[in-house]
């Protein structure tokens, strides 16, 4: 993906609960370059791989997402699976996995920190809003 906007989401006739299930599959928006990304569902696994430039907001991933990421932009709105971020050097990833093993799911050479910055806590309420609509 190298712009635009996609929006995935269920079928409105769906009778299952979107943000418990996966309606992407794997390596998705690998080596994505810009554009912006509204998933009304759960990703499969390395979702975001070498992600240089997208928005992506998603309601979880599995396994190694944003691995290898050099810039973008990704929100997760749930669950995710272990080994976050691994490899990444660039980008932002903002996660409310709302587990109390979080930490655990996180790659040992990434660095946590809490949303305080007015920018940027500005940019995922711009990002939030977007997917919403």
């Amino acid at each position: 993906m190298c712009g635009g906007t996609l929006v995935i989401k269920p079928d409105a006739a769906a009778t299952f609960e979107s943000q418990r299930n996966t309606i992407i599959g794997n390596t998705c928006f690998y080596g994505a370059t810009g554009g912006n990304v509204y998933i009304g569902g759960r990703a499969g696994e390395r979702l975001a791989v070498r992600n240089s430039g997208a928005k992506i907001v998603v309601e979880g991933a599995g396994d190694h997402c944003c691995e290898y990421m050099t810039g973008g932009r990704v929100i997760v709105l749930g669950k995710v699976g272990r080994n976050i971020g691994a490899g990444m050097t660039g980008g932002l990833a903002y996660v409310y996995d709302y587990t109390t093993n979080f930490e655990e799911k996180i790659n040992s050479n990434v660095r946590i920190q809490r949303l305080i910055n007015p920018e940027a806590q500005n940019e995922v309420k711009q990002m939030l809003e977007a997917h919403h609509a």
